[in-house]
């Protein structure tokens, strides 16, 4: 069988994981101060549409810090006979707004509500004194004087000047952030309508893995998949449940997958080539799942499909027994091979857009730049070759570590992902190639 194109395997990715744009469901976030789980509303997108059930501001208040007044007492005010008034009582944020009587000024804060009557705000600055005053020393008002007349409407809030009620707060589809949640949190409302993230079981597999931390017996590794990829899933939007699966025993990663939670979609590493003993494609070759090979490197080996989980206690199924599964819906499964940077350059190609698209996120493809090479390279012609390097400050292109698939620590220093197209059997020192920017 011929090998894919990059561009056909992304195309069967984004077909089976089509159904996931479709009837998403949703999930409410509570709208609260006293919120500690933060990581729950970074990145949400609103599922419904929302209409103000407010005004907001809900009543007419004050811009500044200064002195409520009725316009018309200071219509004759100027600088060399200013109008002086009596000062009234206080009135700070969270008061009653009470009533202003004419011939008099009320102290006034920021965002305390415009007493009846008063129809400006003047700010405490161009009043005479500057300063809030106490009463005089006998109790009665003290006095303050204005040297200019005041437009109506001067400092205030109007009702409604920011949303009447009824106004359409936000569309559905805004994806939320501060000032979203504010002004949801400001109208009121208790909780916000959004689509529930993508689940996604992760499943890295091997008899040689175990966990960072634990003591390594002759062959054994530690499991960098399950780290690597269950950030990238996390960073693209999804919550994650991951299962390492230490066998290669295919009856062993069924039970594995019976007794995991429901998921949107499983992805897999590891275990998807032409050897023996590969876990997944003989655990999941009889449900369904399809393995083929890709024309780039590295990342070859891929696999994809739509299976329904398997029953708890469930063994390898003869594909002549269609009652191997458990009846209902079926879930995708992508698979990629178990080398470290194989992994991750295959979710950067494939999976990587289609669940930032999913999760609303902004600029959901890695943008396509063009540098020199700093020095030659040469890329097998049959394959599209995605090589690490580092973008250097004169414009260049370094590639860091070689071509592979095993070599992650290079992968942790890259700044930039570098495209060897097939067809492309060698680039000269100063020739621009495509890269993708993976610093940000």
């Amino acid at each position: 069988m011929n090998a894919r194109t990059i561009d056909q395997h992304r195309d069967a990715v984004l077909s089976l994981l089509a159904p996931l744009f479709r009837d998403r469901a949703t999930e409410k976030l509570p709208l609260s101060s006293l919120t500690t789980d933060v990581d729950s509303y970074r990145g949400r997108i609103l599922a419904q549409a929302v209409d103000s059930p407010v005004a907001l501001p809900p009543f007419d208040n004050s811009q500044m810090d200064g002195y409520a007044v009725r316009t018309e007492d200071l219509a004759a005010a100027a600088a060399l006979s200013p109008t002086t008034l009596a000062v009234a009582g206080r009135i700070a944020a969270g008061d009653a707004g009470g009533r202003l009587r004419p011939g008099t000024a009320a102290p006034i804060m920021t965002g305390a509500p415009i007493p009846a009557g008063a129809d400006a705000v003047v700010p405490i600055e161009q009043a005479d004194p500057p300063r809030f005053q106490p009463p005089e020393s006998d109790g009665s008002a003290a006095s303050v004087s204005f040297h200019a007349p005041v437009p109506v409407g001067s400092f205030v809030r109007i009702t409604g000047s920011d949303v009447h009620q009824g106004d359409r707060l936000l569309d559905a589809g805004t994806r939320l952030g501060p000032a979203q949640y504010g002004v949801l949190a400001g109208a009121g409302l208790t909780s916000a309508t959004v689509l529930r993230r993508i689940r996604v079981l992760l499943m890295a597999t091997g008899h040689e893995i175990r966990e960072p931390g634990e003591s390594l017996a002759a062959g054994q590794i530690y499991d960098s998949n399950s780290v690597i990829l269950g950030q990238a899933l996390r960073d693209a939007g999804c919550t994650v449940t991951v299962a390492p699966c230490r066998s290669d025993d295919a009856d062993d990663f069924l039970a594995l997958l019976a007794e995991a939670p429901e998921v949107d979609l499983i992805v897999t590493v590891g275990g998807v080539s032409a050897g023996a003993r590969e876990v997944v494609r003989d655990a999941l070759g009889p449900l369904g799942v399809t393995f083929q090979h890709v024309a780039m490197q590295p990342g070859g080996p891929q696999g994809l499909g739509e299976i329904r989980r398997p029953r708890a206690g469930s063994r390898v199924p003869d594909s002549r027994v269609p009652d191997s599964t458990v009846p209902g819906g079926t879930v995708p499964v992508i698979t990629f091979p178990g080398n470290p940077v194989s992994a991750l350059v295959s979710f950067e190609v494939f999976l990587r857009p289609v669940l930032r698209r999913l999760a609303g996120m902004p600029r959901p493809d890695r943008d396509l730049r063009r540098a020199p090479l700093a020095a030659p390279v040469d890329s097998p012609a049959g394959k599209h070759q995605l090589r690490r390097g580092i973008l250097r400050p004169d414009g260049a292109l370094d590639l860091v570590g070689g071509a592979s698939s095993h070599l992650l620590h290079a992968y942790a220093t890259a700044t930039a992902l570098v495209h060897l197209p097939v067809g492309v059997g060698s680039v000269a020192a100063g020739e621009p190639v495509d890269y993708w920017s993976i610093d940000d």
